[in-house]
């Protein structure tokens, strides 16, 4: 295992230099197995908001080496990112898990490769993205044009710090856009190491710019500007109702991914320990801080019993200490805040009735980690099998039949992800089509590449992630309508 890496930037990056904030404030980045202060990192505010826009919208003006650039080589930059991110692939890994407090483990295998890979996804897009010939009535041509969308704020959770920002900087960079990105407060390390590598990859001033900073203070300063054109957010969905409300003013283009409350389906016919096993990753990956995470568990009550005695077996064997360390399973939550909100529900299942299989306590004395946690004979009226926790702890709901369980799963207010487990072609593709979400898995989960799309319905947020799908996010259409001269006859 690695050693805890060094920390070499902790500067904002805006118009392609290293800069303090304009208020010379700065803010604590914690180690979440320990609760000690890894290093103090730069705090934008407002004015360093407008600093990095007007970077942006520079880099993005008629004329710029931006927008005069060819997209093959828009292409070639970022296949260069990518390139480069897989070079630092362990310090990076290290780096996501010491700020993040997931295991090295995750980070090096799922995290940093998946990054990368969407580095290039989008990079061979650059210089395919195509408008069309329209045939219309009378003596004209018509054709569109796929243009950049301008000045983009981005804004990247804190689960998945590394990964979140390829997801977005990818496309919007490939279709010529220009970003101003703000990382979580709680995980700056990895953004802030990646603006080294654009500036060594050779993208021009300004096209990125990147900001550690508060939601309320400089992400808000950003989805209100005026000059920026286009938010794009994944996070929470309470902030991603204020998002939307706040970029009312300027009519921004907004795409939101947003919570889920994730319903697993596992039929009689599955195999118990494959779904078992998959279930429980679905759940505990990632300490559970996953929007699509497995969180409504819905077992077939012929096989009830049997799935959560394997599924506790299983839970008891999962591995939790410092992410840091050789064999770990499962690192401690992002921060304090969600330690404690985790432990409330914990509380709220007790008290409202649900059965404590294993886990449900602080494991450990130092540090914010929760043992892996299992409630059984959960109902769906209760708060754990209503509200999005992102934790690690896992709701098993009893169903009897396939359009029950259909109803009950859709009975939410999300629409991220689902999963059925079945070896029946007609009861996946049945239980597939009739959910509510933007991601089924059959006999899987979190399977995520780079070219299919990712997005919810409902309040799980608008617009989608990756593929041609998300690619169109970062686009405008715009018609041109020529007149051809008659000619005499």
């Amino acid at each position: 295992m690695p050693s805890a890496p060094k920390i070499v930037q902790a500067k904002l990056f805006i118009g392609g230099e290293f800069v303090d904030a304009v208020s010379g404030k700065t803010f604590a980045t914690i180690n979440p197995a320990t609760g000690d202060v890894i290093t103090y990192v730069a705090e934008a505010d407002k004015a360093d908001a407008h600093v990095a826009v007007q970077a942006a919208k520079k880099a993005f003006a008629r004329g710029s080496a931006w927008r005069t650039l060819d997209a093959s080589a828009r292409g070639r930059l970022l296949y260069r990112l990518a390139d480069l991110i897989e070079r630092d692939r362990e310090l990076l890994a290290a780096m996501e898990s010491l700020d993040n407090g997931k295991p090295f483990s995750d980070a090096y295998n799922a995290d940093l490769p998946l990054a990368y890979k969407c580095y290039r996804y989008f990079a061979g897009w650059a210089d395919k993205i195509q408008g069309a010939t329209v045939p219309i009535d009378g003596n004209h041509i018509a054709m569109t044009r796929k243009e950049p969308v301008g000045v983009v704020a981005q804004i990247v959770p804190w689960n998945f710090p590394f990964l979140m920002v390829a997801w977005k900087l990818a496309p919007a960079l490939a279709a010529g856009n220009c970003v101003v990105l703000k990382l979580a407060e709680q995980t700056p390390l990895t953004g802030l190491h990646l603006a080294l590598l654009i500036n060594e990859a050779g993208f021009p001033p300004g096209v990125v710019n990147i900001l550690s900073g508060y939601g309320p203070t400089a992400g808000a300063a950003l989805v209100a500007h005026p000059d920026v054109d286009k938010v794009a957010f994944t996070g929470s969905t309470e902030v991603g109702r204020i998002i939307q409300r706040e970029a009312a003013g300027t009519l921004k283009n907004v795409t939101l991914e947003l919570g889920g409350k994730s319903p697993a389906i596992v039929f009689p016919d599955a195999d118990i320990d494959d779904a078992v096993e998959k279930t429980h990753f679905a759940l505990f990956f990632n300490q559970g801080q996953c929007c699509c995470a497995g969180s409504r568990l819905f077992v077939h009550e012929d096989i009830y019993d049997e799935f959560l005695k394997r599924a506790a077996a299983r839970c008891a064997k999962r591995t939790v200490g410092d992410g840091l360390s050789s064999g770990c399973e499962q690192g401690p939550q992002v921060d304090e805040e969600q330690f404690n909100k985790i432990l409330g529900y914990v509380k709220s299942g007790q008290e409202q009735g649900a059965r404590l299989v294993c886990g449900g306590q602080r494991h450990g004395d130092r540090g914010y980690f929760v043992q892996p946690t299992i409630f059984a004979d959960v109902t769906d009226n209760m708060s754990i099998a209503r509200e999005e926790i992102f934790g690690p702890v896992m709701s098993v709901l009893k169903f009897k039949d396939t359009e029950e369980v259909i109803r009950r799963a859709n009975d939410s207010e999300y629409g991220l992800a689902g999963a059925v487990f079945t070896k029946n072609l007609d009861t996946a593709m049945t239980v597939s089509t009739a959910l509510r979400v933007g991601t089924v898995w059959i006999n899987c989960y979190d399977v995520l590449e780079a070219c299919v799309p990712f997005g919810g319905y409902r309040q799980s947020g608008n617009g989608r992630e990756l593929g041609e799908a998300g690619l169109a996010q970062y686009t405008e259409t715009k018609t041109i309508t020529i007149a051809v001269a008659a000619k005499n006859s």
